[in-house]
């Protein structure tokens, strides 16, 4: 994969602007559950597939257990909701471990706490 490569471009810029229009509609001051609920509103309006609430299972020995729940499944894209003052590098790391238990190659952290939206793209590296 070439540096300048976006993965899933389309969707991403698609994904990005719902983003953007949820946080310009309910402001900085929601909770993550509101966020959610918003984002879900407008997937739902766009006619776009989810699955909400995903529980992703990791394999262990000849069984599979849960207990990592990722807030969204977008097509090719997990998306966890946040509404805190940053993204820390166990919320990254968290999406680590939803990438590679689901075999998926890309998850969006996206916390709307701030003054604007920040989008963190997560690449699971693994997949290729």
């Amino acid at each position: 994969m070439k540096e300048a490569e976006l993965i899933y471009p389309k969707l991403s810029y698609q994904l990005n602007g719902l983003f953007f229009e949820v946080q310009n509609r309910l402001g900085r001051y929601s909770t993550e559950r509101q966020y959610s609920k918003a984002l879900e509103e407008l997937l739902k309006d766009r006619d776009i597939k989810y699955a909400k609430e995903k529980e992703i299972f990791i394999p262990f020995g000849d069984k599979k257990i849960g207990g990592n729940k990722v807030d969204f499944e977008i097509g090719k894209i997990l998306v966890d909701v946040k509404a805190k003052r940053y993204i820390t590098k166990e919320d990254y790391l968290q999406m680590q471990r939803y990438l590679q238990a689901a075999k998926f190659k890309l998850g969006l952290i996206v916390n709307f706490k701030g003054k604007s939206v920040v989008v963190k793209r997560v690449i699971n590296f693994k997949i290729n």
